[in-house]
């Protein structure tokens, strides 16, 4: 149940993100280790903003029940979409064209529901 919410989630906010010209030239001087640290505060940030919103929804009480973390997450996405986008957007930067998308619609929403259900238990408490 969570897979095709986050799939069809990962449609919306792609669509909502906009290549530019600026973007499909990484940046080349710098190593993958800095690239990578470069796009940290980005994925905390989108993160931390889908946990908190996760966090403050009434429902969040019954975060354990099937399908439930999922519908919180998707719903929380029209808040977030701007970090979403700027994460993205941060991944093309450093790593070209394309990878932003690729991150996000593949390991970045992966791990979502775990790093979102462990963060929003730490807000909660």
């Amino acid at each position: 149940m969570m897979l095709p919410a986050l799939t069809g989630l990962s449609l919306i906010v792609l669509a909502a993100s906009t290549p530019t010209a600026e973007l499909d030239r990484p940046v080349a001087h710098l190593s993958a280790q800095q690239k990578s640290a470069a796009v940290q505060p980005l994925i905390r940030h989108a993160t931390e903003c889908v946990a908190k919103s996760v966090a403050a929804d009434p429902r969040a009480q019954t975060i354990d029940q099937p399908g439930v973390l999922g519908d919180l997450i998707v719903a929380s996405m029209p808040n977030c979409a701007e970090r979403m986008r700027a994460m993205i957007e941060g991944f093309d930067r450093y790593f070209g064209s394309g990878t932003g998308e690729a991150y996000f619609s593949g390991p970045y929403l992966d791990a979502l529901p775990g790093a979102v259900n462990a963060l929003a238990q730490e807000l909660r408490h």
